[in-house]
């Protein structure tokens, strides 16, 4: 059975979500951040992920524009910068207006030409989908974006995943799944998923029930693979 769409996470698959730090350390009045803002944004994204699966563990779950603010005001605590309000201000804004990685616009518009559906599946709640999507110059690529909030859990459960099939009444085997998360991959590939894993930092696979079908170093090569698979 061949691909008839293909399904992508947001933050970190499509939008840098680096760069909320690394725009405010090079802003004027950045110089807080200068030597901090890798550290700071690894430690944002690890607790922001993190609280999505406590949360879900927990049965205590909140939309996740609340779970972004908590993962940042940790990261700036631990990094001496709890105190700067306007910081947190200027990065919580620049978070809603995250870019596209470079090579974004022109993969979703191969995959188009070559006949795909394409949607986002995302923690997102769809407020901050729609702004940053919008903000990155790529909306318009989009045959729809999906929300965790429908389902009231995030992933990797599998109503989260049932979304799709839910939306577009394909089997889990016609989606190619792209995500730069490599448990969000797994965790597709274990629901019945064809899917991909952006590998952008090399990191070695997780150790879980199932494993990335594909894996690729960024989205450049996702036309050729959507086309084969």
């Amino acid at each position: 059975m061949s691909v008839r769409l293909c399904v992508f996470d947001a933050y970190g698959t499509l939008l840098d979500v680096a760069a909320a730090a690394r725009e405010a350390a090079a802003a004027p009045g950045g110089a807080a951040l200068a030597g901090l803002w890798q550290g700071l944004a690894a430690d944002w994204r690890a607790k922001q992920l993190a609280y999505t699966w406590l949360r879900a563990a927990m049965g205590a779950h909140a939309d996740f524009w609340q779970v972004t603010q908590d993962a940042l005001d940790w990261a700036l605590e631990a990094r001496g910068l709890a105190g700067d309000a306007a910081l947190r201000d200027r990065l919580l804004a620049l978070y809603r207006r995250l870019p596209a990685f470079a090579e974004v616009p022109a993969v979703l518009a191969a995959l188009q030409a070559r006949g795909h559906a394409l949607a986002i599946l995302s923690n997102g709640t769809p407020a901050m989908l729609a702004e940053a999507l919008a903000s990155a110059g790529i909306a318009g690529h989009l045959d729809a974006v999906l929300s965790v909030e429908a389902a009231g859990v995030f992933k990797p459960a599998r109503a989260v995943y049932d979304l799709v099939g839910a939306r577009f009444g394909t089997a889990p085997e016609e989606v190619l799944f792209v995500s730069a998360n490599g448990w969000d991959a797994a965790a597709g590939a274990h629901y019945g998923f064809v899917t991909a894993w952006v590998n952008r930092a090399g990191e070695p696979p997780d150790r879980l029930p199932a494993r990335p079908h594909h894996v690729l170093p960024d989205l450049s090569g996702l036309p050729d693979l959507a086309g084969a698979a």
